[in-house]
Formats: structure tokens, C-alpha cells, sequence
């Protein structure tokens, strides 16, 4: 399945999609199965805690959060994509390097990072505990 073809599934959004076209929605299914079969219980996640200096220099962070949120303060050097945009806008994500999604708490990063995931990207984390957990917890802030 190619990635266009996935970013338009994931943007009717899985009830959407069931009744208007059960081909689709089986094979969507399956690539979603196929993911969980092989992915680890911490598959996709990384902790506030483990952004050292040394990992932050590698990292790409992508706000999930709303723009509002995103122009009061977000971590330095993040770029904004809503998390509901993150399927569509695959492409503005980049393929190689560690890329960590993050929104208040990591709720809704989780959803936009397990799209991008089984979408292909397997670079993408979320940050569990979010902005939020950052703040409180970050092993590392740059000045």
C-alpha cells in the first residue's frame, strides 16, 4: 500500500471509512495487524528522560499540539503539524533521524506517531508525558 494511499485512509478516519468502502477498510485492517504483530510494548517511545545533550543534537521534534499552544512555548527548534494533520503531511516529516511527535501529555502525539508508523516511519517516537513531561522532567534544555 502505497503512502498517499494510506495518509487519505488514515484522514477519513477508521469508522468513516467502514461503510463507505469494506475493501479498503479490510485492507487498512491488515496493515494495522501486520504492525502490532511485530511491535514492542515501548515500540514508538522515548521519555523526557532520555533526551540528553547527546540525543538532542540528532533529534527532529514536531509539535502535535494546536498552533495556539505551539506559539505560547514548545521546545526549541520544534515544527508544528497538528497531530490530525500528521498522516496528510507525511512527507514534511523527515524519513531518516530520530523524529519525536509531542503534544501536552502525549496523548494525541501517540495516535499521530502510531499513523506515522504504520505508515512506514519507523524513525517517528512520541514522547510520553508529552511538553508537559519536558518541562518537569527534560535531562536536557538547551539555553
Amino acid at each position: 500500500m502505497d503512502s498517499s494511499f494510506k495518509a487519505v485512509v488514515f484522514a477519513i478516519g477508521f469508522t468513516a471509512l467502514a461503510p463507505i468502502a469494506p475493501a479498503l477498510a479490510g485492507e487498512l485492517e491488515d496493515e494495522i495487524i501486520g504492525y502490532m504483530d511485530f511491535a514492542t510494548a515501548t515500540a514508538g517511545i522515548i521519555l523526557p528522560q532520555q533526551l540528553t545533550r547527546e540525543v538532542w543534537e540528532g533529534v527532529h521534534f514536531i509539535d502535535t499540539r494546536s498552533l495556539a499552544d505551539f506559539e505560547a512555548g514548545t521546545i526549541p527548534g520544534a515544527r508544528h503539524i497538528e497531530w490530525r494533520e500528521v498522516p496528510g503531511r507525511l512527507d514534511e516529516i523527515p524519513e531518516e533521524g530520530m523524529v519525536i511527535l509531542f503534544c501536552n501529555t502525549g496523548v494525541r502525539s501517540s495516535q499521530a506517531t502510531f499513523a506515522a508508523r504504520v505508515m512506514g516511519r519507523e524513525n517517528v517516537l512520541v514522547m510520553q508525558s508529552g511538553y508537559e513531561g519536558w518541562l518537569r522532567d527534560g535531562a536536557y534544555r538547551p539555553d
